[in-house]
């Protein structure tokens, strides 16, 4: 069983500000998925109920594109995507390891995943926000 630490992040002008409950040796997903690949986005997808948002809300800008399930989060005032609610799990957040504050990860394992072709693959995401 893992025994999970919690990781806080934030956008790069620390307006956006979260905590994360996660193992302290992650896996995660690199996506070449359009916007996955233009940002550098490395996927920690984690329940809903792991993630909690500690300042921002207000900061939040939303972008939606193709089926609109997804919604991409940016800080309006840094631009920066720290976390989003996925289309393969929108009952959880994909959160941006990139975005935390190292101090709490240990060993970090990055699977591919091919976004490119998201409906014969997201299935194997879906495990990943459940509780």
């Amino acid at each position: 069983m893992t025994e999970y630490v919690i990781h806080r992040g934030g956008c790069h002008c620390r307006a956006v500000t979260f905590e994360v409950s996660a193992g302290r040796d992650l896996v995660v997903q690199e996506c070449n998925c359009s916007i996955s690949s233009m940002t550098g986005f490395l996927h920690l997808i984690v329940p809903a109920s792991r993630f909690k948002l500690l300042s921002g809300d207000d900061r939040l800008v939303s972008y939606s594109f193709n089926t609109g399930v997804a919604r991409h989060l940016f800080c309006g005032r840094c631009g920066i995507k720290s976390f989003y609610v996925p289309r393969s799990n929108p009952d959880g957040y994909s959160v941006n390891v990139r975005c935390l504050d190292p101090a709490n990860i240990g060993r970090l394992t990055v699977e591919l995943f091919d976004g490119r072709n998201w409906e014969a693959g997201a299935t194997a995401l879906a495990h990943l926000s459940q509780g």
